[in-house]
């Protein structure tokens, strides 16, 4: 099926095929082929342009056109076949094993200054910037996702404990962000990894309940029936309204 959308257009003009598009597209729809960076197939292109940034030419761009629709599942068996998917789902866009995808052992002891109590971070995951993280990362398979904005950890000091157990976090900013990247990629991480539940927990200023709108559009776009929970804090740190969605 096709239909009008965003896509990567390559310039292959000023490409020098230093490949560090192909390392950025964690879909690896682009490859180099005769020394220059190629689109492999529309379906593998999900439009969002992680590559874009990556490119030290400028000779990718994204442009709207007739295009074939992006197909996760395609993605996901072309990964497979060519070897590339335990590589891929581990590394994020810009290929920094610095940045990889990782379940973190909840065990862990913060260390705290000599006399005061230790405390138990209850982080799961890493990363847990939206924007960085990997579509196919492990810990998403079946999870029950916790998508906080930005200012919520730092507003609520009982963060960890009353929100991370048994969740994995993903953080963002409705505001400062692209809203409509971070919808349409929840749309993609809710539709192919069986997420179990979101709570979304949003500050009470105005602008962070695009958080909660943007979220409800990924649920709808995904597809899936998600159960959904709201929870806003107030900038004084208590919680002001819990329900389901």
């Amino acid at each position: 099926m096709s239909g009008r959308r965003n896509i990567v257009r390559i310039n292959e003009d000023p490409c020098n095929g230093c490949g560090q598009c192909a390392l950025a597209c964690a879909e690896a729809a682009i490859e180099i082929v005769d020394g220059k960076a190629r689109l492999v197939s529309e379906t593998y292109c999900d439009g969002l342009g992680a590559c874009l940034g990556e490119c030290p030419q400028g000779a990718i761009t994204i442009e709207e056109r007739e295009a074939q629709a992006f197909d996760p599942r395609a993605v996901e068996e072309h990964l497979r076949d060519s070897g590339q998917h335990a590589h891929r789902e581990q590394l994020l866009p810009c290929g920094c094993p610095g940045t990889a995808s990782q379940t973190l052992a909840r065990e862990r002891r913060v260390q705290e200054p000599r006399g005061a109590a230790a405390a138990l971070s209850e982080l799961g995951n890493w990363p847990v910037q939206l924007h960085l993280v990997p579509p196919a990362a492990p810990y998403l398979r079946g999870a029950r996702l916790l998508i906080a904005s930005d200012c919520v950890p730092f507003a609520f000091a009982d963060f960890h404990r009353r929100f991370l157990p048994g969740r994995v976090l993903l953080v963002g900013c409705p505001k400062l962000d692209d809203a409509a990247s971070y919808r349409d990629k929840l749309a993609q991480i809710l539709h192919a990894n069986g997420i179990e539940s979101v709570e979304v927990a949003y500050m009470e200023v105005p602008c962070c309940y695009g958080m909660v709108q943007l979220v409800r559009q990924a649920i709808s776009q995904s597809g899936r029936s998600i159960p959904l929970t709201l929870t806003k804090i107030a900038i004084r740190g208590q919680v002001l309204e819990m329900a389901a969605a």
